[in-house]
C-alpha cells in the first residue's frame, strides 16, 4: 500500500510556492477541476501527461474539495 501523509493547507501552499511540490487536483473531470482548481494546481489529466517529466525529488500533493 502506498504511504501518504496528511499536511495542512499552509504547508502545501509553502511547498508549492517554493517549487518543492506539485499540487494536483485529484478530480478526473476537467469541469470539476475548473470549479475546484486552486492557485498553482494542475489537473489530474495534466499530471498524467507530465508524470514522466516531473523531477523525481518533488513532492506530489493530491487534493480534492
Amino acid at each position: 500500500m502506498a504511504k501518504y501523509d496528511l499536511i495542512s493547507a499552509r504547508k502545501a501552499r509553502e511547498d508549492v510556492q517554493s517549487g518543492n511540490a506539485v499540487l494536483v487536483c485529484a478530480y478526473d473531470s476537467d469541469e470539476k477541476f475548473k470549479k475546484a482548481g486552486l492557485e498553482g494546481a494542475i489537473s489530474l489529466e495534466e499530471f498524467k501527461q507530465q508524470a514522466d517529466a516531473l523531477a523525481k525529488d518533488r513532492e506530489i500533493i493530491f487534493y480534492c474539495s
